[in-house]
């Protein structure tokens, strides 16, 4: 096969005719749900439906001529949504002014390079190593903020609370309850029951296209609109228009596209992994980084919300049938039709209805159970996920993004610098011990330390202590000070030093120094632990 189109619609290499039909299929199903849905997650952050409706036609056919995931559908998510609300917010950039579409523009532009950065600094697997405990964390953050953030629409109240965060968004909801509209409150409950009991009873069903369909003829046919309801604002026909992103708040949104593009690697990268098939190619962490990231980058040409894989979306497509991404293509042909053709009919929707989308994906997030099970499990996950959770509730979520990363980075080079030193023998008065991690500037004092109160507590004198040092990658002038001054501790106490199995490169480097050349003088260093003992 040749390169190039290994490179370009990799999943369709080998394509196989008897996967057509079952591609098709998934498709137009996977398009019925996740049009209305990224329609609805616009609203999130305030910005016109037809932006959810573009994020399903550019991101989606650059990830699926680039993507390496067989049935992973990209468009866009809540998490991703209402980040995206909140760094608009953060930025001082006000919905439905002059800079807001391109502004978003701008934040998807830095997400794609960031992405693209992470790639050529081969970050992709350090961005994997984010905790689940934290992801779990912010996920409840968003869930519990965004279902606050729609009650207004599903009551039909005045109040716009959107990307002001949890607890100003209860209280903007709490001033404005006598405003609350009857018919739209009988509504968004009729909604949300339909596609629970859809979900639960009917899954093959699309409950998002019921309700939207359901919620456009009750306003073209019982005018429910003159009760009060409120309709979305039209919606205009034709294809999303080339524009410039605006660069007026680069730096303000900087720090949210960061945490973004974060979420964007990590929800990708889990959902491709959680929906891969046995028989499907693995998935490369490097290949979706490059093609998330240019999802992004080309959505940045005109006004999409950043680009994620989603689970319920791709989880409809894969159970659909879906083989390749050519369903993602049939599904991005859906919506250029919905925007070619559809527009007036679009503009009929509720807006209770789509709050009641939001509120129904979103309550997924707050998964209580597994919070619970983790205190069971492991307090520190525990601890880790409620404490993000509650910054996301209170300071905002990209503060919790933030704690979270933090958490994760301690909780990490703590457990990395706490010594592992096994005793390998004991022989009269010689001791071997290894060093089960590799010596490091950040750990090199706490191993130190260590070995000295190993040799300090021995039941009896030690004359000789082999240190196994094979795991001592790599060699920095902090690790040969430590040695050294390990060295001159143990010859204090009238214990004699000698390293055994030194890898050849570190050994190289350590030579430059004095003290290494005369422990190799007088017969201190050993290719093994055994020729230690022997010496």
């Amino acid at each position: 096969m040749p390169a190039r189109e290994r490179r370009l619609l990799p999943t369709l290499t080998a394509y196989r005719r008897a996967w057509l039909g079952p591609d098709l299929v998934a498709g137009l199903t996977a398009g019925a749900v996740v049009v209305p849905q990224a329609m609805a997650y616009a609203t999130i952050a305030e910005l016109p439906v037809q932006v959810g409706l573009y994020t399903c036609i550019v991101p989606m056919l650059v990830y699926a001529l680039l993507g390496g995931s067989r049935a992973m559908s990209v468009s866009t998510t809540s998490t991703v949504a209402t980040l995206t609300a909140t760094t608009l917010v953060t930025a001082g950039v006000t919905a439905g002014s002059e800079d807001h579409l391109g502004s978003l523009m701008m934040l998807s532009l830095l997400v794609g390079a960031i992405l693209l950065a992470a790639r050529l600094l081969r970050l992709g697997g350090l961005v994997e190593n984010i905790s689940g405990a934290t992801v779990l964390g912010v996920k409840i953050g968003v869930g519990g903020t965004v279902a606050i953030s729609q009650l207004p629409k599903l009551l039909g109240e005045d109040a716009e609370p959107a990307g002001e965060g949890f607890l100003r968004a209860l209280l903007a909801v709490a001033r404005a309850f006598e405003s609350v509209n009857p018919p739209t409150v009988a509504l968004s409950v009729a909604s949300i029951v339909v596609m629970v009991l859809m979900q639960r009873f009917l899954p093959r069903i699309p409950g998002t296209l019921t309700v939207a369909a359901g919620g456009i003829l009750l306003v073209a046919v019982a005018r429910i609109d003159q009760a009060g309801v409120a309709l979305i604002d039209p919606v205009p026909q034709g294809l999303p228009p080339v524009s410039l992103p605006d660069p007026t708040h680069v730096v303000a949104l900087l720090p949210g596209a960061l945490a973004i593009a974060m979420m964007v690697f990590l929800e990708s990268a889990t959902v491709a992994r959680s929906i891969r098939r046995r028989t499907d190619p693995p998935i490369d962490a490097d290949r979706e980084l490059v093609a998330i990231g240019l999802a992004n980058l080309a959505g940045a040409c005109f006004p999409t919300l950043p680009a994620a894989g989603g689970l319920s979306q791709s989880a409809v497509n894969q159970r659909a049938g879906a083989q390749t991404q050519l369903a993602a293509l049939v599904t991005v042909t859906l919506a250029i039709l919905f925007a070619l053709f559809l527009g007036p009919v679009l503009s009929l929707l509720p807006q209770a209805t789509l709050a009641a989308m939001v509120v129904v994906a979103v309550a997924s997030l707050i998964d209580i159970p597994t919070l619970v099970r983790w205190a069971r499990i492991s307090p520190v996950d525990f601890w880790v996920a409620l404490t993000v959770a509650v910054i996301g509730l209170t300071a905002g979520l990209l503060p919790a993004v933030g704690a979270g990363v933090a958490i994760t980075l301690v909780l990490v080079l703590r457990e990395l610098n706490t010594p592992r030193i096994d005793v390998l023998e004991t022989r009269g008065a010689s001791l071997a011990l290894h060093l089960g991690r590799g010596l490091y500037t950040a750990n090199v004092r706490a191993n130190e330390q260590a070995i000295l109160g190993i040799v300090a507590e021995a039941p009896h004198p030690v004359d000789r202590l082999v240190l196994d040092v094979r795991r001592v990658d790599v060699m920095t002038v902090t690790v040969l000070d430590a040695l050294a001054d390990l060295d001159r501790e143990l010859a204090a106490k009238g214990t004699e030093l000698h390293l055994a199995g030194l890898p050849d490169h570190a050994g190289r480097i350590a030579r430059r120094t004095e003290w290494f050349r005369q422990l190799e003088a007088e017969g201190r260093v050993h290719s093994a632990v055994a020729a230690g003992l022997r010496a």
